[in-house]
């Protein structure tokens, strides 16, 4: 990708992404939200992509908005912000709501100092894994703004609403503990790349196909009225049993679990 701000390694169906400003802390200036937007956008088309590792290089996933870059180019602000429509995501958006929309379980690593707009990456995937040293930060309120990179779609499925309005109206810096006391985190572990592959490897023993259709109805019927979840629970249920890798998953299970599941299908 250009000026290698975002890579990508792809190894036994996981793909490894970093943001690559480690000089910066892997702060967000427009060309690094770029890359993001056209990294997840090419992981959407991967059918043989199973699960995704998101970490920061250097010692820090990421300080959050390179206010000094911004602030060099108005005109990237603008198109930070730009939507067609009020409803739909723009890039600063994007960025974050992105991992949610990929059909493959998105990990977090977090490391070093994970701040404003690199919380709101890490709200966008799927799980989060920290060090005990890192500090974690909902920061807009200090620069007099609002989180308003999807963040709020995160914070409203993991915390109380009471415990939402605290954390974004003090910009208070958490240590790992507190915040998964706080539900931020799914786990704080010494070394939170390798319990982040422990989790992949586990993730990718379950069907492709099964886990996009878990990831999916969650993700869009979680709050639902519950007849729009009963249907989205057996439209999927169908799709899956009418596919290959329904079949493999029970030879897996009972004869042969060595044996490969085939390419996500297509619709996921």
């Amino acid at each position: 990708m250009s000026n290698n701000l975002v890579c990508v390694r792809k190894e036994e169906g996981i793909a490894y992404v970093s943001l690559n400003r480690p000089d910066k802390y892997n702060a967000l200036n427009y060309e690094l939200f770029k890359e993001i937007d056209t990294c997840i956008n090419s992981l959407k088309k991967d059918k043989a992509l199973r699960a995704v590792i998101l970490f920061g290089e250097g010692h820090s996933f990421c300080s959050g908005l390179d206010v000094k870059s911004v602030n060099r180019s108005p005109f990237d602000a603008v198109k930070l912000l730009f939507k067609l429509l009020p409803g739909n995501a723009n890039l600063a958006q994007r960025v974050s709501i992105g991992w949610r929309r990929l059909p493959v379980p998105v990990i977090a690593v977090l490391e070093g100092v994970c701040y404003g707009g690199g919380m709101q990456i890490a709200l966008g995937a799927d799980f989060r894994i920290a060090a005990p040293e890192c500090k974690l930060s909902i920061m807009e309120a200090r620069w007099g703004l609002v989180p308003d990179m999807a963040g709020f779609v995160g914070l409203r499925e993991l915390m109380p609403k009471d415990q939402a309005l605290m954390l974004t109206m003090t910009a208070d810096i958490l240590t790992a503990e507190q915040a998964r006391s706080f539900n931020l985190l799914t786990a704080v572990e010494a070394d939170p790349m390798a319990a982040a592959i422990v989790l992949a490897q586990r993730l990718i023993q379950t069907s492709p196909d099964a886990n996009a259709a878990i990831k999916q109805s969650i993700q869009k019927s979680w709050s639902a009225p519950i007849r729009q979840l009963l249907r989205r629970e057996s439209c999927y249920q169908v799709r899956l049993l009418a596919g290959k890798n329904r079949i493999i998953a029970a030879i897996r299970h009972s004869k042969s679990p060595q044996k490969e599941y085939k390419n996500r299908q297509s619709g996921w």
